[in-house]
């Protein structure tokens, strides 16, 4: 029984809508709501540090923090510097609640990643961990935009991701008002293990926004490693220029 009556003529397909850009409010057909021109004149991470990603003149090396004390994660993954215009897009998602800017950027890491797991630059972890939020500043904010971005690139990227397994149980003083140092005495037994964790063997990913000093991921690898995970990686939407800034 068919209760809908034959139409031979062309319909109006919605996945061919015209859309607008995100950034520059010009149409696009784009499914990720950027146009081409926008998504190629944005600050692109080329040549990078090979552990914490950050900006260098040239590829392969290590930079001299790395060097000097290694991070407890393997890499960071990151499509873009933190600078204009991809600055102004994580502010107005963190900060002003514009979602859909943070799912536009959600969508390009998203790409980003499928192309290096593709390529076999990068392994598929088996779990994605959204960085913790104090519990003053979720409040504050309403939302941690770390767990949104973990949700998306888990339904998109099909890896589970777990928003209870990490823990930031104390307060502390917001770390971009810290210098580099500060950072990582202010993280001192910040976060903790959700009690019954077990990750012995597994590879994790930590996925945040922003990596500027990478106090934080370090302090969280550390605490995962300690706990037997087998290798931890650091998913973000930026890298900042250099630490501290």
């Amino acid at each position: 029984m068919h209760c809908q009556p034959e139409y031979k003529h062309q319909v109006y397909i919605w996945s061919k809508s015209i859309q607008t850009c995100l950034i520059c409010d010009e149409c696009t057909e784009a499914a990720e709501n950027v146009c081409n021109v926008c998504e190629t004149e944005l600050p692109w991470l080329m040549e990078q540090c090979e552990r914490c990603a950050l900006p260098l003149p040239m590829d392969g090396l290590l930079c001299g923090q790395c060097q000097k004390h290694p991070p407890a994660f393997n890499q960071v993954v990151a499509p873009w510097t933190y600078s204009f215009p991809i600055d102004t897009l994580i502010s107005r998602f963190k900060h002003q609640a514009r979602w859909p800017l943070g799912h536009m950027l959600a969508r390009l890491l998203t790409q980003h990643l499928q192309h290096r797991f593709d390529n076999a630059e990068l392994s598929r972890p088996d779990c994605l961990l959204p960085v913790p939020m104090a519990r003053k500043r979720l409040r504050e904010r309403g939302f941690n935009q770390a767990l949104m971005v973990a949700r998306w690139l888990s339904a998109a990227l099909d890896i589970p991701h777990n928003e209870h397994l990490l823990l930031r149980p104390h307060e502390t003083v917001a770390q971009q008002d810290l210098d580099a140092r500060t950072r990582k005495r202010n993280l001192l037994n910040a976060f903790a293990l959700a009690p019954g964790t077990q990750v012995a063997g597994q590879h994790l990913a930590l996925v945040d926004d922003v990596l500027t000093t990478g106090a934080t991921a370090h302090a969280l690898a550390r605490l995962l490693v300690a706990a037997g995970a087998r290798q931890v990686d650091v998913y973000c939407l930026a890298r900042t220029p250099k630490p501290g800034t």
